[in-house]
C-alpha cells in the first residue's frame, strides 16, 4: 500500500487526472489517496506538509506526493527527503519552455479561469440542456442536442450525458428504453426524427445484475432474468435501426465518452 498526495494551488482535478494517469500502470498497487487543493500560500502549505508527516510517521511508508503549484517556492516545500516528489511543472514546463522558445508565464488558475467568456458559457449551457434532457424527461429540446444516448435503465446514460457537456460542450440527452418500449420492440415514436442523432448503450447482464441488486435488492427490476430480456431486446433494437452503440461494462465514463464521439464524429464545442 502506498499513500498518495496530489497538491495543487487550484482545484486538483488536473493534477488528479495526471497522476491518477499515471497509478493506473501499477494495478497490483492499493493506493490510499487524497487531494489537498487551493494550496496558494505557505502557510498552507506547511499544512499540508504536517498531514503528509502525519501519514509517514503512521505508517513508515515513503509518500508518493504529486504536485502542480505556480509559485516555485510553495512547491520546493515538498520537496522534503522523506517522500517521492514528482512536480508536473518543473517535469513538463522546462522543456516546453526550450521547445518553443519562449518563457511559460506562469500564472495562476489558467487551466481552470474564465479566459474565454464565450466558451465557459458554451459549456455551462450544455451542462443545463443536458441537466434539462435528462433520463426522457421531455423530447421537445431534442432537435437541439449533438447525440442523443438510448439503453436499458443503469448503463451509464447520465453520467456520459454530463462528462460530455462539461468537458466537451456537448449538448447531450438520454432516453430510457422502458418497459412499454422493449415490448413493442420498435423505436419509440418520439425518437423515430431524430433518429441520425442516437446512440446506445448496453452492458453485461451480470454487470447489469450487480448495479440493479446493490439499488434495489430482491426486485423483479434487478432479477437477472429481467436484466437479460431487457438488454437482448435493446441490443436487438438497435441493430435493427442501425443505431451505433457500445457495451459500458469494463469503460470508464471518460473512454465510454471518448468511444461515443469518435464513432459518430463529434468534436469539442469550445
Amino acid at each position: 500500500m502506498k499513500n498518495v498526495f496530489f497538491i495543487s494551488d487550484r482545484t486538483g482535478i488536473t493534477t488528479e487526472g495526471l497522476g491518477n494517469a499515471l497509478l493506473s500502470q501499477f494495478e497490483s498497487v492499493d493506493f490510499q489517496k487524497e487531494v489537498i487543493p487551493f494550496v496558494d500560500t505557505i502557510y498552507k502549505a506547511d499544512q499540508a506538509i504536517v498531514r503528509i508527516n502525519n501519514r509517514y510517521n503512521k505508517d513508515s511508508i515513503k509518500p508518493i506526493v504529486l504536485t502542480s503549484i505556480i509559485n516555485p517556492t510553495i512547491r520546493n516545500k515538498f520537496k522534503l527527503p522523506h517522500v517521492f516528489h514528482i512536480d508536473f511543472f518543473e517535469s513538463f514546463v522546462p522543456s516546453l519552455e526550450a521547445e518553443i522558445g519562449i518563457s511559460s508565464s506562469l500564472t495562476l488558475g489558467k487551466s481552470h479561469g474564465i479566459i474565454d467568456e464565450d466558451k465557459y458559457y458554451k459549456r455551462i449551457e450544455a451542462i443545463d440542456f443536458s441537466l434539462y434532457n435528462d433520463d426522457g424527461m421531455t423530447v421537445k429540446d431534442f432537435d437541439q442536442a449533438d447525440v442523443i444516448l438510448i439503453g436499458v435503465s443503469r448503463v451509464g446514460k447520465t453520467p456520459t450525458c454530463l462528462y460530455l457537456a462539461i468537458n466537451y460542450g456537448i449538448k447531450a440527452a438520454n432516453y430510457p428504453l422502458v418497459e412499454n418500449d422493449l415490448k413493442q420492440d420498435k423505436l419509440p415514436k418520439a425518437l423515430i426524427a431524430y433518429h441520425s442523432k442516437l446512440f446506445g448503450l448496453t452492458i453485461d447482464v451480470d454487470r447489469l445484475h450487480h448495479i440493479r441488486t446493490n439499488r434495489l435488492p430482491n426486485s423483479e427490476y434487478s432479477s437477472i432474468t429481467t436484466c437479460t430480456k431487457e438488454i437482448n431486446t435493446a441490443e436487438h433494437l438497435m441493430r435493427t435501426y442501425d443505431i451505433p452503440y457500445l457495451n459500458t461494462s469494463k469503460k470508464s465514463i471518460e473512454e465510454i465518452s471518448v468511444g461515443i464521439m469518435h464513432s459518430i464524429n463529434l468534436t469539442k464545442k469550445f
